[in-house]
């Protein structure tokens, strides 16, 4: 039985498709191979100590491996420390320090090692750090008194914790202090004030720190602040200070920019390669300074150049060495301006370049292995083999060391190993493993046998042969049973086995055999393929206008293919039909009733079928129902009972009777003319006129048949126009004009072709219409020459000389007489072509695919014509690749004037090439000079032709690729960028790969099950990097797993158990509520009351802000900000952000020195094990991890 595999071409350009496919170089997992590791934790693995420690550490291998770890460079023995285990078939490490221990005690250097009987491989070295979130120093913090306008810096400096704390800024209602130009908060988490106004008087500026990984946020003591005027600053200090003491600041006035960060004029700044660069200016002044960003001797990059904190900081994502130069921020006010240049030094930890990857030899084959890796500065490279440094490792004959290449010569089964590759410098490393695995095995073809593809006719087909071997088999593809060999002439065979048709037709249709063999074997499979017709709609949704309350229809027919059933979808403005009975839809149309006006958008019929879609849209507008009664408003009635007065030979006065105007006064009258003798039945503008005026003096041409008629407009449009007046023929008269676009120009050599435009009929004034047509040799004595002609517009002279200037005059007569004598026009006689090639040609190439191109004009007198230019006509001869010898028409650019040089645009890098130039008159081209060559440079390359992904399991995708159909030179590595997209079609991060230029397959190992990822692929050259192709794939969902779960929601036992815990929970509500009506005032609350300490202040219940304690017998009023209900439950504020809302509990508390402890939601906090002996917050209570 057939297996169909649609290939779903009808949803983008490029057909890709997924299927099962393995490379040459991945091992079938049921062949002997070395481990590789698949999985291991971050290099710098920072963890929750609360919670306990898994280090992982998973590897493949056949057999499957055994796993070993180092601490701190030594054997860790696990099987010593009860605490930790290892995870069966894995080598991933479980600390189990929930239950006892601490995990300052395993903090270290892990590495982990996977190792069978082929070799070993390696892990990088894992830093594990708890993270910690010490408490903030106590401090005194005196009030602050400012006079208005001064500047301010509020300092945060919270402590230092790991990873360093996330800063905000809130009063003690838990709201975020307004920021804006002229106040805001720094990147040190200073708040910055350029100057300060009296509505930045409070008592509350409060820095907050938020520690992730511990789930706790920090308070420092809240800073008062009063802005007052200088004489009211002299009256409060003089009460406390002597006569000698007074405030002597100066006044308040307006002042120039200076920065409070950074100081002085210069500054330096470091930064690695790929991360985010933050430069930060912040000025202080009066009036509030603006801050500008410029690059000295370059330009910011556009598409990673961004602006935050109102300009104060300029970040520029994904920095790399090109970025390194010096910055300048300028503050600017109304008084000054204030520069200050950072200058950047972009470092690198090492990168990858070439990273070495697996290879599969057969005995006796050779191979390399290369690991290139880049960095600022330059990494040293190291290798390994099996986890041993290859300098003490075994010796093995056929390997060879080269720098960052090890080359293997006649390998032999004892050869395979695992090799690791280690790049480093000061400011990191980079470590890869690779290994090499000698088999030697027969053909195998991977893809299923039968495999039915379906292709949409006139588009690409690929049918799949995925297939292992060692050596590398080599692929035939047949047509049928007893067909030849497919060749490239019409189908494209890539280098994974796949066949491509790039343009598959009905005939395509049959049976397709692959073919693989080695020196081991052979193997084959069939495939099969049917081509479809496409989907197409044949009556499309058309633009509808329709009154609010009335009923409308679209309508979408569809023709496809009959084998394919298609599904036909309405959507409204590119989302689903709103979910109301007024819209039905049935085969072919959708009805909307009783329309409303939030019905009016964009309608779109799609009909999709499994293999391709197709799609129109229409526009509904909803207008308002016309109003009933109104009055009615329509053009004007016609004119009427016109009547020409005052005849006169050039004029007539015509004068006529308004129609009636329907509720719109008339705007103006239009008359037009028609001329019954010269062109009967054609109505041209005459004049306009008010819409007051009835009569109009209107001018006549001499010799016209006159009928006049006249059109009303008002404000909603035209008339009709009125009946036709009676005809007037006015008297001949000589032409008062001459025939236009004189021109002489020869056919041929020896003559001269004169040519006009001639007089029409109305313009010719009078009967008997000729043209006297005169010429004479411009540079000669001659006398001109004439003659008579009637009915043409052309007159040839014969027997000129070649390209001669001669001097031409066309005057019109009538049998009244002759028009003015008309002005004299230059014409020439007829060009031969050109005598004389252009010389001295020569070639500069500018680019890889620009060239310059300079010669030296011919004599002017060689032209024998109109110069018109120089043309180049310049091929290709080959391409440098020699990948693509045949030939290739010659392409033609033309270079208007005089000109001598001129540029070739869109040549083929690395190509040679061969150019002549010839001159070209209005007659042709002249004699072609001698053929000059040249050789363009190499380019970038094109994308590659096609990117595939192939053969999803739960971990890893493969990657199959044709290489660029424009290489542009010799391609030196592919990159492949990834990331995941969650089911809200967000990003995940970015990943970067290069894979060697040799390889058209490649396996993503380590990878999320059930994830779809998004793949960014594209070619370099020695130039750079050419265009991308993108693709999206899914691995696979564990279906044993999924099998196993169970909806506990829906399970009896659990309901029961809820609703008594439930139950539990109101009994324990009512005996606390109980007791604590019992109680009393407790001792130390007068004392609380005498010294308040801002830090020590429990949450108000009723509005989430601090507040002081209170029971149920203090029935003192309570205050905003300072008083909490007895039974200490928390309400939330109507505060879109307030702090309480981020949390998901209520029993918000505070520790003895004023910290505030948020959990997060699914968190379980352990006991502290030392009392106060710990830096770590000590009781963890509402989650509050949302502010940044």
């Amino acid at each position: 039985m057939l297996k169909k595999q649609h290939i779903c071409a009808g949803r983008v350009p490029l057909i890709l498709f997924l299927c099962q496919m393995i490379s040459a170089l991945d091992v079938p997992l049921d062949l002997v191979q070395p481990p590789t590791i698949t999985q291991q934790s971050p290099k710098d693995y920072i963890i929750d100590p609360r919670e306990n420690i898994v280090i992982q550490c998973e590897a493949k291998g056949k057999p499957p491996p055994s796993f070993s770890w180092t601490r701190n460079g030594t054997h860790f023995d696990i099987d010593k420390d009860p605490l930790v285990t290892m995870k069966p078939g894995s080598g991933t490490l479980v600390i189990n320090i929930m239950s006892e221990g601490k995990a300052e005690t395993y903090e270290g250097v892990y590495q982990c090692t996977a190792r069978n009987e082929r070799g070993a491989a390696v892990s990088n070295n894992i830093v594990v750090r708890p993270s910690r979130s010490p408490l903030w120093t106590k401090e005194r913090l005196e009030p602050i008194i400012l006079r208005n306008g001064q500047s301010l810096v509020l300092p945060c400096r919270p402590p230092i914790g790991l990873p360093p704390a996330i800063i905000f800024w809130m009063d003690n209602s838990f709201q975020r202090l307004p920021q804006s130009e002229r106040v805001s908060q720094g990147l040190n988490g200073d708040l910055y004030f350029s100057n300060v106004l009296p509505e930045d008087t409070r008592e509350d500026y409060i820095c907050y720190a938020r520690f992730n990984h511990t789930q706790t946020i920090q308070q420092k003591q809240p800073i008062s602040l009063k802005v007052i005027s200088v004489d009211e600053l002299n009256d409060t200090i003089a009460a406390n200070l002597s006569d000698t003491e007074f405030y002597g600041a100066k006044s308040s006035k307006e002042r120039p920019p200076t920065f409070l960060t950074p100081e002085g004029n210069e500054s330096h700044k470091e930064e690695l390669r790929g991360n985010v660069l933050s430069l930060e200016c912040i000025a202080e002044g009066l009036p509030t300074p603006i801050i500008y960003w410029i690059k000295e001797d370059g330009t910011l990059p556009v598409n990673r150049t961004f602006y935050r904190n109102f300009k104060k900081t300029l970040q520029i994502i994904h920095v790399s060495e090109a970025d390194s130069g010096n910055y300048q921020c300028i503050a600017k006010n109304a008084l000054g301006a204030v520069h200050h240049t950072i200058s950047v030094t972009v470092k690198a930890a090492p990168y990858w370049i070439v990273a070495p990857q697996n290879l599969v030899l057969s005995p006796g084959e050779n191979g390399t292995l290369i690991c290139r890796a880049n960095g600022n500065p330059k990494p040293r490279i190291s290798w390994l083999t099996n986890g041993v440094p290859v300098e003490i490792a075994l010796d093995d004959p056929s390997r060879k060391i080269d720098g960052d290449t090890i080359i293997f010569s006649n390998v032999q089964e004892s050869s395979s190993a695992v090799y690791q590759c280690n790049a480093s410098n000061k400011y990191g490393y980079l470590l890869a493993n690779a290994f090499v695995n000698v088999l030697a095995e027969p053909p195998r073809i991977l893809t299923s046998a039968n495999t039915l593809y379906q292709v949409i006719a006139n588009r690409p087909a690929l049918l799949d042969c995925a297939f292992f071997g060692s050596p590398m088999p080599t692929i035939e593809w047949f047509k049928g049973t007893k067909g030849s060999a497919l060749h490239e002439d019409i189908y494209i065979l890539h280098d994974n086995g796949t066949l491509e048709i790039p343009v598959a037709q009905k005939d395509s249709t049959g049976t397709y055999t692959c073919v693989a063999r080695n020196k081991l074997g052979m193997a084959k499979n069939e495939v099969h393929l049917e081509i479809k017709d496409p989907t197409r709609i044949i009556k499309q949704p058309e633009y509808a206008v329709v009154q609010r309350g009335s009923k409308v229809s679209f309508e979408c027919k569809v023709k496809h293919d009959h084998t394919l059933i298609p599904t036909i979808m309405w959507l409204k403005d590119n989302g689903e039909l709103p979910n109301d009975e007024r819209f039905s839809t049935d085969k072919d149309h959708l009805v909307v009733s009783d329309v409303k006006d939030d019905d009016g958008g964009t309608y779109t019929c799609t009909a999709n079928t499994t293999l391709d879609s197709a799609s129109a849209s229409a526009v509904l507008r909803v207008v308002a129902p016309t109003p009933t009664p109104a009055p009615i408003y329509d053009v004007p009635n016609p004119p009427f009972d016109l009547e020409l007065t005052n005849q006169l030979d050039k004029s007539v006065q015509l004068t006529w009777t308004p129609g009636d105007d329907n509720n719109s006064p008339i705007k103006k009258f239009i008359i037009e003319y028609e001329d019954a003798m010269h062109e009967a039945g054609l109505w041209r503008h005459q004049a306009e006129v008010s819409g007051t005026q009835t009569t109009a003096q209107l001018k006549l041409s001499p010799y016209v048949n006159y009928s006049f008629r006249v059109m009303a407009e008002n404000g909603i449009g035209r008339s009709m126009p009125s009946e036709a007046s009676e005809q007037y023929l006015t008297k001949a008269a000589e032409p008062d004009q001459n025939p236009t676009a004189v021109e002489g120009l020869g056919t041929e050599p020896d003559n001269l072709v004169i040519t006009w435009k001639p007089l029409n009929g109305f313009q010719s004034n009078g009967p008997g219409l000729q043209y006297k047509v005169s010429w004479r040799q411009k540079d000669g004595d001659d006398e001109w020459t004439s003659v008579v002609v009637a009915n043409v517009s052309k007159y040839i002279v014969s027997g000129t000389p070649t390209f001669v200037p001669y001097l031409i005059k066309v005057q019109a007569l009538n049998d009244v007489g002759f028009a003015p004598e008309p002005a004299a026009v230059m014409g020439h006689s007829g060009e031969d072509l050109p005598m004389v090639a252009p010389g001295n040609v020569h070639v500069n190439v500018v680019n890889s695919t620009l060239a310059e191109v300079h010669w030296d004009p011919v004599p002017p007198k060689s032209v024998r014509g109109h110069l018109q230019g120089y043309r180049i006509y310049y091929w290709k001869t080959q391409s440098s690749s020699k990948r693509n010898r045949r030939h290739i028409e010659k392409k033609i650019l033309t270079f208007q004037g005089s000109k001598t040089h001129g540029m070739l645009p869109g040549l083929q890098p690395y190509s040679h090439y061969a150019l002549n130039v010839r001159v070209v008159n209005g007659k042709g081209e002249g004699p072609a000079s001698t053929d000059k060559g040249f050789h363009t440079p190499e380019g970038v390359p094109s994308a590659p032709s096609s990117l595939k992904i192939v053969n999803p399991t739960l971990d890893s995708l493969t990657l199959e690729w044709d290489p660029p159909s424009h290489p542009n030179g010799i391609l030196t590595e592919y990159i492949l960028k990834y990331q995941p997209i969650n089911n809200t079609h967000e990003l995940g991060p970015l990943v970067d790969l290069k894979i060697p230029a040799n390889k058209t397959r490649w396996t993503l190992k380590n990878l999320n099950f059930s994830t779809r990822y998004k793949f960014y692929f594209y070619a370099q050259t020695s130039v750079g990097s050419g265009s991308q192709i993108t693709e999206e794939a899914i691995t696979t969902v564990d279906e044993a797993m999924a099998s196993r779960q169970v909806d506990i929601a829906t399970q009896g036992w659990f309901i029961g158990l809820m609703c008594a815990v439930a139950l539990l929970i109101l009994i324990l509500l009512i005996v606390c509520f109980i007791r604590r009506n019992k109680g009393g005032k407790y001792p130390v609350k007068e004392k609380e009351d005498a010294h308040a300490d801002p830090e020590i202040q429990p949450m108000k219940e009723d509005d989430g802000t601090f507040g002081e304690y209170s029971d149920a017998e203090d029935h003192k009023p309570l205050k905003k900000g300072s008083r909490t209900p007895s039974d200490r439950t928390v309400k939330k504020e109507d505060s879109d952000d307030s702090l309480v809302d981020y949390g998901e509990g209520v029993n918000g508390q505070f520790n003895e020195d004023g910290s505030f402890i948020g959990q997060y939601s699914g968190k379980k906090e352990k006991e502290p094990a030392e009392g106060n002996e710990s830096s770590e917050a000590p009781s963890p209570v509402n989650a509050m991890n949302s502010f940044v």
